[in-house]
This record gives structure tokens, sequence and C-alpha cells, in this order.
């Protein structure tokens, strides 16, 4: 979706507000440069108050990106903030995130064991000096989920408990990781497998595509590159 427009893309000053690992490894295989930053967003939303999980990771997301994009910065600022969110919702609509502990973790695992579950990432794009379309002022912001269903396979209580004593579970969404130690256990998806591991990554590329060829940023980063 942007491989013809990576040269352009070099000029890009991104920033993804995220410390996750995963969302690092999976943005970096485009081979476009950016530099990530912990958000200090408190993650303190009531789920029950949106409705539904998919609106709730986006504005997650949100959050995590606005919080980054008004910092101040030593140099220039970023063009571009990328916030995402991922939760999973349960066979019975629940939204799962990260399990407080291993009791939960294990909850969870049961919930799942032998069922089909959706996966969401919310991501928001935040260009504070691009103005809106929608708005006619800046900031640009773009927010979209991605949803992928999972078939679990089933788990016995014996396999759920070899898994949550690895300490796999207790950092992820749902309480495992289809890209480490779980991946076993899912059957099936439905959608991208990207999404579930935490960045849905051809998504990404559509709506990072459009804000160059629908704004000014294209503009920009082409009278940059000539510039260099």
């Amino acid at each position: 979706m942007i491989l013809d427009v990576l040269p352009e893309l070099q000029h890009l000053r991104l920033v993804l507000a995220s410390a996750s690992p995963r969302r690092k490894d999976i943005l970096r295989s485009l081979e476009v440069p950016f530099e990530a930053a912990t958000s200090h967003f408190e993650e303190t939303l009531d789920a029950s108050r949106f409705p539904n999980a998919s609106e709730y990771s986006q504005q997650t997301a949100l959050g995590k990106a606005v919080a980054v994009a008004g910092r101040e910065y030593s140099r220039e600022g970023p063009d571009v903030v990328v916030g995402a969110d991922t939760v999973v919702e349960s066979p019975s609509g629940q939204v799962l995130e990260k399990p407080k502990d291993v009791e939960e973790a294990k909850r969870m695992l049961r919930s799942l064991s032998g069922r089909s579950h959706r996966v969401h990432t919310g991501v928001a794009i935040v260009a504070p000096n691009l103005v809106d379309p929608g708005t006619g002022t800046m900031p640009y912001v773009k927010t979209f989920a991605e949803t992928t269903v999972c078939h679990m396979a089933v788990l016995s209580e014996k396999l759920i408990q070899a898994y949550v004593d690895t300490g796999d579970p207790m950092d992820k969404a749902g309480a495992y990781g289809i890209q480490s130690k779980a991946g076993p256990f899912v059957a099936n998806i439905q959608g991208c497998y990207y999404n579930v591991v935490g960045f849905p990554l051809h998504r990404f590329t559509v709506e990072l595509r459009k804000l160059v060829d629908e704004t000014e940023l294209g503009t920009q980063l082409k009278g940059r590159m000539q510039a260099s």
C-alpha cells in the first residue's frame, strides 16, 4: 500500500505512542523510520460506557496518541503520532484486557477455550500540524478499529496451568499471545493476523497512504526529499 511512496516516507517524522515490543516489531517491518514514546495516558476508561469493544479500543488509542502529541519537543515535533490499543472480546461480549493476576488469566483462558472470540485493535492517527478536513481545524485525527475472529481449541486445566506458569499471559489482552507460546492454542482466524498481535498492518498502511495522498503531508514530504 505504501511501497511506491517509501522514498518520501523516509522523511516522515513518525512517533509510535507505545512501548509494546510487538507493535514496534510490526511497524519496523514497513521500513518507515519512527520513534517510540511511552504514553502516560491513564487507561481508566469504563468499557461499559461504550457501545461496543471496538469503540472502546479506539478511544483508548486516541488517548494514548493525544497524550504523546501534546508533549513539548526539543526539536521539530512529529508529523504523525500513532496510538493503538488491543482488547479481546469474549464469547459472551465481555472486554478482556491484560489480566491483573494469575487467577484472572486462568478465568480468561477458560472463557475462550473451545469457542470463538473477537480481537479488536483500535488505532488513532494524530497529525498535530495538519488540518482535519472534517473539522477545518488542526490537528488531523483519524481513528479506526480492525476486528479479527479467532477460534480457540479446547484447553485442559493442565494446559492452562502450564501456560500460565510461563508468565506469558500476564502482559497480553485476553491472557494469551498468538505470536508466542499460545500460538498452537488458536485453531484458526478470520481476518488480520497482525491485528491479533497488536497492530493491524494492512489497514494502517491504507490509512497512512490516504494521509499522504489527500493532505498537505504528501507535498511536505516531497519538499523534504528534494531538499535532502
